[in-house]
C-alpha cells in the first residue's frame, strides 16, 4: 500500500474561462467532479488549495478540505507548495498535483503517478505519458511530447514533434512514422522537499521558450519518471466551449 496526498490547485481568475472551478458540469461544479476522482484514487488526504472564498465556500458545502494560499501564486505549483507547508506536511510526502480542470482523470492514473515516484527512489518528480496514434497530435504545439531514456525517465519535453523520424518521411517531408511519440500527460507527483526547493528556482531559458514548467526540472539535473499509461484521458476543460463539449458527452453516454 502507497501513501500519497492529492492537492488540487484552483483559482478563479482563468483569463480563458473566468470562474471555471464552479461552472457547473452535469449538475454540479466541475472542482467537485475532479475531488470525487482524487477521492477514488485511494490518496490518503485531498485537499483543494485556493485563494478565492467564492470557491472555498463551495467546496466547503460538498465536503473538501481546502487550504487558503495566496493571491500571488503565479503557477500550480507554487500554490501546491504553499498549501504543503501551511498544512506541515513532511519534506519526504508525496503529493500529486491534479488540476482542477481534469474532471475525466481516471483514478488509478492519479495513484500510478503517485506510485512511479515512490518506486524511483533517484526522480524527484514523476508524472505520465502515453503512445501517440495520431498524425496530427504529433505534429500539434498544443499536444506536449515527452522522450524518455532506457529506465523511464523523461530525457526531455517539447512541443515540437519529437523523436523526428528522419528516415520516415514522404516527398513533402511529413512524417509517415512516430511509433516511438509519446504523448505527456499533464499530472505530477513530487515529494514536498522537491516542491519547495523547485518553487525558489527562477524559469529557464528552455521553460521559457517552450512554455513547459518542467523543463525547469530537467534543466535542475533532476530526474523525472515517466510512466507509461495505456491511453490518454481525455482533455480537460480549457474554455466554456470544452466544458459545452463535455456535458454533452456525458448526456449522450447515460442516454
Amino acid at each position: 500500500m502507497i501513501e500519497f496526498k492529492v492537492v488540487i490547485p484552483a483559482r478563479y481568475g482563468s483569463s480563458r474561462f473566468p470562474g471555471k472551478p464552479l461552472a457547473q458540469l452535469a449538475g454540479e461544479p466541475l472542482i467537485r467532479h475532479v475531488w470525487s476522482k482524487a477521492l477514488a484514487s485511494g490518496a490518503n488526504e485531498v485537499v483543494i488549495a485556493t485563494d478565492d472564498e467564492r470557491i472555498a465556500a463551495v467546496c466547503r458545502e460538498f465536503g473538501a478540505r481546502v487550504c487558503m494560499t495566496e493571491t500571488d501564486c503565479t503557477s500550480g505549483t507554487d500554490r501546491i507548495a504553499q498549501a504543503a507547508e501551511r498544512l506541515g506536511w513532511a519534506p519526504g510526502t508525496c503529493v500529486v498535483n491534479l488540476q482542477g480542470d481534469e474532471p475525466l482523470m481516471p483514478p488509478p492514473y492519479i495513484k500510478r503517478t503517485a506510485r512511479a515516484l515512490l518506486e524511483d527512489s533517484e526522480a524527484r518528480v514523476a508524472t505520465l505519458a502515453a503512445p501517440l496514434t495520431r498524425l496530427e497530435e504529433f505534429l500539434s504545439p498544443h499536444v506536449v511530447k515527452v522522450v524518455t531514456d532506457h529506465a523511464g525517465r523523461a530525457l526531455y519535453f517539447s512541443r515540437a514533434p519529437i523523436p523526428w523520424p528522419r528516415d520516415a518521411v514522404d516527398d513533402r517531408g511529413a512524417p509517415t512514422a512516430f511509433e516511438l511519440a509519446l504523448r505527456h500527460v499533464g499530472i505530477y507527483a513530487y515529494r514536498v522537499e522537491t516542491l519547495q526547493a523547485l518553487t525558489v528556482l527562477p524559469p529557464t531559458p528552455l521553460e521559457r521558450i517552450e512554455q513547459l514548467e518542467q523543463l525547469r526540472v530537467l534543466s535542475e539535473g533532476w530526474k523525472i519518471a515517466v510512466e507509461v499509461v495505456r491511453q490518454a484521458p481525455p482533455h480537460g476543460v480549457d474554455t466554456p466551449d470544452d466544458l459545452a463539449k463535455l456535458a454533452n458527452a456525458l448526456q449522450d453516454a447515460q442516454a
